[in-house]
């Protein structure tokens, strides 16, 4: 199945994210923090929102993921797999050392890191993506398919 008889966005939804957690993802941060569970399963867009969380860059574990990064604004930077969502389950169940308490815990894994950001418009919730920002993506993860 190629990405032009894909039924637009129905296989791929748009996540966005404020950075640097945004970019932490790409760094290998693989839970992604909410207030709510998400029912998608499947490919994401990783969407850098246009706020920064200034207050995050003095976390040791974000400003060691983030050595030697860019920090995209308002831009697809990335795709990940959206493979699981639960809710906090302690810190004897859920490990991953950026995983918060008491909320919603997104479990990303396949992610891939964009040779150059696509500057886009996501939303809080997840969103659909026009087919022209998925193709654009495409062109540079040629092997990218649902």
């Amino acid at each position: 199945m190629s990405a032009v008889t894909l039924p637009e966005g129905d296989w791929i939804r748009g996540i966005t994210i404020r950075q640097p957690w945004a970019t932490c993802i790409l760094a290998d941060k693989r839970v992604e923090n909410r207030p709510v569970a998400w029912p998608w399963r499947g490919w994401v867009l990783l969407h850098s929102g246009k706020q920064l969380d200034r207050l995050a860059l003095r976390d040791p574990l974000v400003a060691t993921a983030l050595r030697g990064r860019d920090l995209h604004l308002g831009a697809v930077i990335g795709v990940a797999r959206l493979v699981d969502c639960h809710p906090d389950r302690g810190p004897e169940q859920c490990t991953s050392p950026w995983a918060q308490r008491e909320v919603h815990h997104l479990v990303l894994d396949d992610v891939r890191e964009l040779p150059l950001p696509v500057p886009a418009i996501g939303a809080l919730s997840a969103w659909k993506p026009s087919q022209h920002l998925v193709d654009q993506v495409l062109q540079q993860l040629p092997g990218l398919r649902p």
